[in-house]
């Protein structure tokens, strides 16, 4: 579905990204774990077009889309739950879902995603009238990933999902990716709890200062010293 091709990208000219590559087939959940600052927010940004690749290239379901603008990446079937939920905290649970349908023309299925989104996340048909500013972090989460959900995707990239949350509201988070994934989203994760990425992914990418280090099962992963020591403290 995804392949990412030596990519290499930097911020002005100061390089965070060296010769990346990495696949996503679909009906997968693929994690990318590592460390604070070693780049993984940078890869989704790039994928949907807020970054651009200086070499390397980008294809979704055979087309190249590393030229294309972010609303045309988008539109192909691309979703991005950035870092920190960045909902609109000034407009209501409902008006936070239609702006995730915006690329969408047919109110039916406008109105059919929605009330699939109501069904998967109870406690957002309750609040549909309530502001973003009265949730709570974690149901601002669950937000940002429904609203993320609204464009119908093919492919969900959620981008630290647990971050900020407390142990059982982050668990709450990364079980509803199991729960999305299940209903046949395919889903790119960035993730720093690495123990819960490796637990529900089909493959994983560690990236370290900016480079696939590593890749496999969770359980290989987990598995590897160097990691249970370097991430997981044991």
């Amino acid at each position: 579905m995804l392949e990412v091709k030596g990519i290499n990208v930097r911020y002005s000219i100061i390089p965070v990204l060296y010769d990346v590559s990495f696949r996503v087939e679909e009906g997968q959940m693929v994690s990318i774990v590592g460390a604070n600052a070693a780049g993984k927010s940078t890869i989704l940004k790039t994928i949907s077009g807020l970054l651009r690749p200086f070499e390397g290239s980008i294809e979704f379901m055979g087309d190249r889309i590393d030229t294309l603008a972010p609303f045309e990446i988008t539109s192909k079937g691309i979703s991005h739950v950035p870092e920190g939920r960045k909902i609109f905290t000034k407009l209501t649970v409902e008006e936070n879902l239609l702006v995730g349908a915006h690329i969408r023309s047919s109110q039916e299925e406008i109105e059919q995603t929605l009330n699939e989104m109501f069904d998967l996340f109870p406690f957002l048909k309750e609040r549909r009238e309530q502001k973003g500013e009265t949730l709570s972090g974690g149901e601002q989460q669950m937000l940002a990933i429904a609203r993320g959900l609204m464009s119908h995707p093919r492919l969900l990239m959620l981008d630290e999902p647990s971050l900020g949350l407390s142990p059982i509201l982050s668990h709450k988070a990364l079980e509803m990716c199991r729960e999305v994934r299940s209903r046949g989203t395919t889903i790119l994760l960035v993730e720093q709890k690495i123990r819960d990425a490796l637990q529900l992914s089909d493959w994983v990418y560690v990236l370290q200062s900016g480079k696939v280090i590593m890749e496999g099962t969770g359980s290989e992963i987990l598995s590897n010293e160097m990691i249970r020591k370097a991430y997981l403290g044991l």
